[in-house]
C-alpha cells in the first residue's frame, strides 16, 4: 500500500500518534523505546485498510474502541495476544490473526518481524452488512471468537480478497479510480469476515436460505431495470425485496437459474447493445459505452457481450452505420416473466413497495 503513506518513523510518540489517528487510541511500548514503524493507510466507503510494522518487540495495549471491530491479519512473523475477559491468542504469518472486540481491552505483542494488514470497520458498517445477509436488524455487538483462523477455505479467501484489495490499490487505474468496483469488494470482504470468524450469529448466517416465491422478485427486477446505470448490490437489491441477501441469490437462482449480478450484468448488456444500434460509429466509442453501463474492465466485456449476442460490440456499434438498427430486448419482455409492481419514493430514491419498510 505504497501509494497511501501515513509515517515511517523512529520516534515511539510519533508512532503511537499516527496508529491512533488512523486506527484506535492505544499504549504503545517498544524494546529499548526503539523501533522502525511504517504504516500505510487509506479510508475507503466501508472501512479502513492499512499495513503496519513496527520492527521491533513492541506492545500495544488497546482500550475498548466502542464504537468499530479492528481485524488484525498477519502477513509476516507472529504476535501474542490476550483481552480482558482473558481469551488469549496467538498469530502466525498468512494462518491467523486476531479481531478486536469494541467491547474488550485488548494487548497485542508484536515480533520484530511482524507485519499486518489491518482492518478498522465501524460497527455501523459490519452490523448493517450482518442483517442485510440475515434479513434483520442486528442490535448488538458481534461477539467474535478472539482469534481467527486464516487456514480454513473461507479464511484463506478473506485473506486472498483483503490482499488483492491491497494490490489493487497501489495500482495506477486500479480499484482507487473505480469506486463502484471497490465498493462491491469492500462488502465481499466483511461478508467473507463474518463467515469466516465464529460469533453469535455464525450458525444463523450458514443456514441454508430459503427461497421465496417467484412474484416476490417483481419488485427487485422492476428497480433493476429504473437503475441499472447506477451502482447497485446485492444488499440493496435485498432490501429493496424485502428480504435477505441469502434469500435473494436462493430465490434468483430457484426462479431464473443465476445470480442476481448475473442477471442485471444482462440487462446492462442489453442498454450496451441498444445504444450501439443507435449510435453514430464516427463520434461514439464503444469503451464510453461500456463504462457508461458499468463495464470496466473492456476484454471481459467483449467476451460477455459476444457471449450473449453473438458478436463482439465493435461490429455491432460498425453496423449501425449501414442500416435502421434493429430492436433491441425490451423491459416489457423481461417484466412479463415475473409481473408488474407498484412503487414508492423514499430518501430520493424510489424503492418497490412490497409490504415493507424502506431500506433500513
Amino acid at each position: 500500500m505504497t501509494r497511501f503513506p501515513v509515517l515511517r518513523t523512529k520516534s515511539l510518540d510519533e508512532a503511537r500518534d499516527a496508529v491512533s489517528r488512523v486506527y484506535l487510541d492505544h499504549e504503545l511500548t517498544a524494546q529499548n523505546d526503539a523501533l522502525h514503524m511504517t504504516l500505510n493507510a487509506v479510508s475507503l466507503r466501508l472501512f479502513t485498510l492499512g499495513y503496519l510494522r513496527y520492527e521491533s518487540s513492541a506492545k500495544a495495549v488497546v482500550p475498548p474502541p466502542g464504537d468499530c471491530y479492528q481485524v488484525n491479519l498477519t502477513v509476516a512473523g507472529r504476535t501474542n495476544a490476550d483481552r480482558t475477559d482473558g481469551d488469549r491468542a496467538t498469530t502466525l504469518a498468512h494462518s491467523s490473526g486476531i479481531v478486536l472486540s469494541p467491547e474488550q481491552q485488548n494487548t497485542v505483542r508484536w515480533s520484530p518481524d511482524a507485519q499486518h494488514l489491518i482492518l478498522k470497520i465501524p460497527r455501523l458498517s459490519l452490523e448493517n452488512h450482518l442483517g442485510d445477509l440475515l434479513g434483520r436488524r442486528v442490535r448488538e455487538v458481534i461477539d467474535f471468537d478472539f482469534g481467527i483462523d486464516l487456514t480454513t477455505g473461507r479464511g484463506r479467501s478473506l485473506l486472498a480478497s483483503v490482499e488483492f484489495l491491497a494490490r489493487e490499490l497501489d495500482r495506477p487505474g486500479g480499484l482507487t479510480d473505480m469506486p463502484v468496483a471497490r465498493e462491491q469488494l469492500e462488502a465481499f470482504v466483511m461478508t467473507q469476515l463474518l463467515h469466516t470468524g465464529r460469533h453469535q450469529f455464525a450458525d444463523e448466517l450458514a443456514a441454508p436460505a430459503e427461497p421465496v416465491r417467484r412474484g416476490r422478485l417483481a419488485p427487485v427486477l422492476d428497480y433493476m431495470e429504473k437503475h441499472a446505470d447506477e451502482p447497485l448490490t446485492p444488499q440493496e437489491l435485498a432490501r429493496v425485496g424485502c428480504m435477505s441477501v441469502r434469500t435473494l441469490h436462493a430465490t434468483f437462482q430457484q426462479a431464473l437459474g443465476e445470480s442476481p449480478m448475473s442477471y442485471l450484468r444482462r440487462i446492462r448488456l442489453d442498454h450496451v447493445r441498444a445504444e450501439l444500434q443507435r449510435s453514430d460509429p464516427t463520434f461514439v466509442r464503444v469503451t464510453d459505452v461500456a463504462i457508461r453501463w458499468g463495464f470496466l474492465h473492456q476484454s471481459r466485456f467483449a467476451q460477455q457481450y459476444r457471449a450473449q449476442f453473438g458478436e463482439l460490440p465493435r461490429e455491432t456499434l460498425r453496423a449501425s452505420a449501414g442500416g435502421w438498427p434493429q430492436p433491441g430486448p425490451t423491459r416489457t419482455r423481461r417484466q412479463r416473466r415475473i409481473g408488474s409492481t407498484a412503487t414508492e419514493s423514499s430518501a430520493g430514491r424510489t424503492y418497490p413497495f412490497h409490504g415493507c419498510s424502506p431500506p433500513f
